[in-house]
């Protein structure tokens, strides 16, 4: 799997959900703050989006935006009118009003918060993706796709809604990672062709004994050239890298697999349970075996 690819099956944990509806001004919604990442894409209209001690963010048609860590905001018609309503779960709705219509597709995404991977902590509150002619046609067609599901009566909608949400999910991020102008982070990280290669072959292959050398070997730099650049970008030195990834892959596998603990300290790089088991409890705060028995919800709420 290609690096994005690997954090999202790391993260990712749950259903997602998401539903559609339809507006006539005046109107305004409240968001409060969820324990998961959502977004919105208005497919009809404009809106403004607004949070506590930011400034209104201004949408139209084709635009999207992802809340990552799920921050309260309200969306409304225009910034004067009031918020009569507090979201939940529905599907479309349809609230007659005199004013201008908008349609918006809006959704919810459950990501392991005791899971976290850089990709998606440097992420800010609302990351907002214009609707640009002839940019991002995948993002574009996945939404069109979407909000036919949703709104129309086809056969098997069912099994069809929650894959295309997994490929929004994909696509909001990769416009993302394709528009950042970040020099430093995991989206400079991942655009820098020597960095990223090593990062891959961590990905690869966590349970190789990686060292530096080896590490900027596989860069074409030199020890010291290798470590000041990864840690420039990365925002970690390489081998702290090295086992935040050993440490996610195995939380991913104790709670997706049933392999022993003996194969999952092998998978990540340990030679023994008791070295993996020392390593997993430092990192997440309780036994590897513990860990996969507890639901996810209570992890959860230690984790906030």
């Amino acid at each position: 799997m290609d690096l994005l690819s690997d954090v999202l099956a790391t993260a990712k944990t749950g259903s997602p959900a998401s539903g559609m509806f339809v507006r006539h001004a005046p109107w305004g919604r409240a968001y409060p703050r969820i324990e998961s990442a959502g977004f919105h894409v208005v497919l009809q209209g404009s809106c403004w989006l607004t949070r506590p001690e930011a400034e209104p963010l201004a949408l139209g048609a084709g635009d999207a935006v992802f809340m990552p860590r799920g921050v309260a905001h309200a969306l409304l018609d225009q910034l004067d009118s009031p918020v009569t309503e507090t979201a939940g779960p529905e599907d479309v709705r349809i609230v007659a009003g005199p004013g201008a219509p908008a349609t918006l597709l809006c959704g919810s995404y459950q990501l392991a918060a005791d899971r976290t991977h850089p990709l998606l902590t440097e992420l800010p509150e609302v990351v907002h993706i214009p609707a640009r002619l002839g940019t991002h046609p995948s993002l574009r067609a996945a939404v069109d796709l979407l909000a036919d599901e949703l709104t129309a009566t086809h056969p098997g909608a069912d099994a069809a809604i929650p894959p295309l949400l997994d490929l929004l999910l994909l696509y909001l991020l990769r416009a993302r990672l394709a528009d950042s102008e970040q020099t430093t982070g995991w989206a400079a990280a991942v655009a820098d062709p020597d960095i990223s290669r090593t990062l891959r072959a961590v990905h690869d292959n966590p349970a190789h004994g990686w060292t530096v050398e080896a590490l900027g070997a596989r860069a074409g730099l030199s020890r010291a050239a290798f470590a000041k650049r990864f840690t420039a970008l990365v925002g970690e030195p390489p081998l702290t890298y090295l086992t935040r990834w050993r440490m996610l892959t195995a939380a991913r596998l104790l709670r997706d697999t049933d392999h022993p603990l003996s194969t999952v300290a092998r998978h990540t790089g340990y030679s023994s349970e008791y070295a993996f088991s020392k390593a997993f409890k430092r990192e997440f705060g309780t036994a590897p075996g513990r860990y996969r028995s507890t639901p996810t919800e209570v992890l959860k709420a230690g984790a906030s």
